[in-house]
């Protein structure tokens, strides 16, 4: 296989992995407390990082040594609060209904970038934006008779990882990718450490082997998106993240048993849409003014994130 088949390879299988992480994460949420399940997928998280910093050629102290650690810190942070709420959210919401909202992260990662990175959208990722936003007031539907305002829980999981992504743009001017996934998940688990226990509660023997199996999804598929971006650039890897989307919501609805309603299909199918034209534009400007891009010491992995979890 080339490289490149190689590294869609490895995208489509963390994507993969990354949807079937999250049907199990809700069928967890229903019978325990949410941070609890985060917490546990934490120390998988952190024990990996941790693995991969010592492996690296810099070693563990030079993985961790930071530049601006407490921007690292607080990213991690939080993320695990993004990841506690997500749980949250599977198991009020759904998945159908949390994934079709969070399809709108870059669309709002867009909007924070100006104020918070200085960066400069033009008409045409402003018009895909607000088309975007149209196709997320469809998902969420304010004016139908059933409108339900759990609805707000996976708009604020949206908001919350836009933030991280753009704290993660900010970290990746001074510091490597691989400082910024040792305190993704190293601080997020210390930070949960501090709150899970309160919530422990007895876990059923059968549960356990979800909980395992959680743990080894997150790990595995986080080891599968990094070999990609090491193949891939990221414009070609985060559009093929929506497939997540689709994936989780058909979970949501065979497995679960929840309605995809025709205005949640459509919505969802125009903030994709503009997402991925937002993505493409952000990735074509970077390609046409490389100088500029070396002078912020950002680079098209820089800009990657993660798909939603």
């Amino acid at each position: 296989m080339t490289p490149r088949a190689t590294g869609l390879l490895y995208t489509i299988s963390a994507v993969a992995i990354f949807a079937m992480q999250d049907g199990i994460s809700k069928h967890l949420g229903d019978a325990y407390p949410p941070i609890l399940i985060a917490m546990v997928r934490y120390w998988a998280f952190a024990g990996f990082a941790i693995l991969l910093a010592s492996r690296s050629s810099v070693g563990l102290r030079g993985t961790a040594a930071a530049n601006r650690p407490w921007l690292q810190i607080a990213r991690g942070i939080l993320l695990s609060v993004q990841i506690g709420l997500s749980i949250f959210s599977f198991s009020r919401v759904g998945l159908a209904a949390t994934h079709t909202l969070y399809a709108g992260t870059p669309l709002v990662v867009a909007c924070l970038s100006v104020p918070f990175l200085g960066e400069k959208v033009g008409w045409r990722r402003w018009t895909a934006i607000s088309i975007g936003f149209v196709g997320i007031i469809m998902i969420v539907n304010p004016l139908h008779a059933t409108f339900d305002v759990k609805i707000a829980i996976p708009a604020l999981g949206t908001v919350l990882f836009a933030i991280y992504s753009v704290m993660t743009r900010l970290a990746s001017r001074t510091d490597s990718s691989g400082t910024a996934f040792f305190y993704t998940g190293v601080a997020g688990a210390v930070a949960i450490s501090l709150v899970g226990p309160f919530y422990w509660t007895h876990i059923a023997l059968a549960d356990w082997l979800w909980m395992l199996t959680l743990c080894i999804t997150g790990t595995t598929g986080h080891y599968f998106l990094i070999r990609a971006f090491d193949l891939l650039d990221a414009v070609v890897v985060q559009p093929i993240s929506y497939i997540q989307t689709v994936l989780v919501c058909l979970i949501g609805v065979f497995v679960f048993g929840e309605a995809m309603t025709l205005n949640m299909i459509v919505g969802c199918a125009i903030v994709i849409g503009a997402g991925i034209f937002t993505i493409w534009r952000e990735a074509m400007l970077g390609r046409s003014a490389p100088h500029a891009v070396h002078r912020s010491g950002m680079t098209d992995s820089a800009s990657q994130s993660e798909p939603i979890s």
